[in-house]
């Protein structure tokens, strides 16, 4: 069974920083592209980025790109994905989800970890 727990959320002020984590069981997560997507209430999930599985491609929504960074070590099964110069419209849950092919973006997904921006 696919496990995806997030951690690291926060409070945090227009600028600040976050480092999320998401610790992978149940399947073999080396071998998974995985993406991180977020979700603000009243509205569908958002895609945010994606890591390929030996981490050589790297993807990012253009709101996030320059500002984001994921990151992973298949040794210890855990996906990051460091929050820098963060925005009040970052304000949202974030997901962890594998990246399946034929499956919709977030459809395996964890339980999320929340990050709210603001002053």
């Amino acid at each position: 069974e696919v496990q995806l727990v997030e951690s690291g959320g926060g409070l945090v002020q227009p600028g600040g920083s976050l480092r999320l984590s998401c610790q992978a069981s149940g399947f073999d997560f080396s071998i998974f592209n995985m993406d991180w997507v977020r979700q603000v209430p009243g509205m569908g999930l958002e895609w945010v980025s994606r890591i390929s599985h030996d981490s050589t491609t790297r993807t990012y929504a253009t709101p996030v790109k320059g500002r984001f960074t994921v990151s992973r070590d298949n040794l210890k099964n855990q996906l990051y994905l460091q929050l820098d110069g963060l925005k009040t419209e970052d304000t949202a849950t974030y997901y962890c989800a594998t990246a399946r092919a034929g499956r919709a973006v977030g459809a395996e997904r964890g339980q999320g970890t929340q990050v709210t921006v603001s002053s």
